[in-house]
């Protein structure tokens, strides 16, 4: 839903936290939920740990607007289930967000959010995907390999932003 990006972004923020650099993480060196990889993409040149540490929210709402939530496609997703797709987006990778949706409302996955999809969305209940989108996030955590070290994490996360994704549809 249009009107519900900065609240979803503050949402992800508090959930994404500060500055790690925890070994286990593929992602490396990262900050507000923006790896050292990602960062580098966007402003198109090598950044190093100290800009890392210095990134805030201004900096890096333009590349969570355009990479995470316009990619997604949000803006066309009932409120609360944006910030679902948006969530898991940041965390998994927009396309896999996208490609999840679509298995939950029966639709090809793709990776890519059509008229068709946004058609089944529409003739369908925003509490029940958001349910199911939720659910089949669970069960991806569980096959990664870092389940073991991070999946505690994982799954507080996904109960945390179901919680407050039901409140927001309601």
């Amino acid at each position: 839903m249009k009107d519900n990006f900065e609240k979803s972004l503050d949402l992800v923020l508090k959930s994404e936290g500060g500055f790690v650099n925890h070994p286990s993480d593929p992602g490396g060196m990262t900050n507000l939920g923006v790896t050292k990889h990602v960062w580098e993409e966007w402003v198109g040149h090598p950044v190093d740990e100290k800009v890392m540490r210095n990134l805030t929210a201004e900096y890096v709402a333009p590349m969570y607007k355009k990479k995470y939530w316009d990619s997604c496609g949000c803006d066309n997703l009932a409120k609360g289930l944006d910030y679902v797709v948006f969530d898991f987006a940041v965390n998994a990778g927009p396309g896999r967000s996208v490609k999840i949706l679509q298995q939950t409302i029966g639709c090809v996955p793709d990776g890519m959010l059509g008229p068709r999809d946004i058609s089944a969305l529409a003739n369908s209940d925003a509490r029940d995907i958001l349910e199911k989108f939720c659910a089949a996030r669970v069960d991806f955590y569980k096959t990664l390999k870092t389940f073991p070290v991070f999946g505690k994490g994982w799954l507080a996360r996904t109960e945390r932003v179901r919680a407050e994704a039901l409140n927001m549809v309601s």
